[in-house]
């Protein structure tokens, strides 16, 4: 069963989010009710609802709340939304996203993080969320087209190949830049006469992990 709201999250939500942009009551609503504790460490887990990102092993983070409801805003999801998402980590970003969307198709290359997501998705009652281990850069093409792409990780480009996988009409957010510089949020809308780029946000995130020697097993499915 879903976790319910705690006050914890309800100070969250007014303080860091309602209080800034943060105005799509579907989205306010999911980031009430996802445990975010739930995907730290217990050695953060006083710092869980904090405006801030934080550790969670392998060099990767958990975002900040903000960023992560401000990425999900302007994605303008639906509840028929099939939403592709880059770079799982902890899985809070997609137990958020499982909260409006229908699908959430999630890859992750790092295999002790995708497993650990699964775990805590399953612990909290996500059904909607599908995991596997692999280069986000290649998308997951068996479930395209997205209707949706969300990528949680800086990339130095944006990959032609999760555009091709971008439905027409779809809406993509990815972090764009390199780490030393500065990085924006950049919106990409796919429209039939062509691809529109927006800069909406200066980030940073950590890069987008990638095999730069050999490519992952193309198994697929869920973990």
């Amino acid at each position: 069963m879903f976790y319910t709201e705690s006050k914890d999250a309800e100070e969250m939500v007014r303080e860091q989010l309602l209080s800034r942009d943060i105005q799509d009551p579907v989205v306010v609503s999911a980031m009430r009710s996802i445990p975010r504790h739930a995907f730290v460490s217990p050695k953060y887990a006083e710092l869980a609802y904090s405006d801030q990102p934080l550790p969670i092993g392998l060099g990767q983070t958990i975002s900040q709340p903000y960023v992560v409801a401000f990425m999900t805003q302007a994605l303008r999801l639906s509840p028929e939304s099939r939403v592709l998402e880059i770079g799982t980590g902890s899985g809070y970003q997609a137990a958020v996203l499982s909260k409006i969307a229908r699908e959430v198709y999630t890859i992750e290359f790092l295999e002790t993080l995708a497993k650990k997501a699964e775990i805590i998705l399953k612990n909290i009652g996500v059904k909607n969320v599908f995991i596997r281990r692999g280069d986000g850069r290649d998308g997951w093409r068996e479930h395209a087209p997205f209707s949706h792409i969300i990528v949680t990780a800086a990339s130095e480009d944006i990959p032609e190949e999760l555009i091709r996988q971008l439905a027409i009409g779809g809406r993509m957010i990815i972090p764009v830049g390199n780490r030393d510089w500065t990085q924006y949020l950049v919106l990409v809308q796919k429209e039939k006469d062509g691809i529109r780029k927006e800069k909406i946000l200066p980030v940073r995130f950590v890069p987008l992990v990638k095999n730069s020697s050999k490519r992952l097993s193309k198994k697929k499915g869920a973990i």
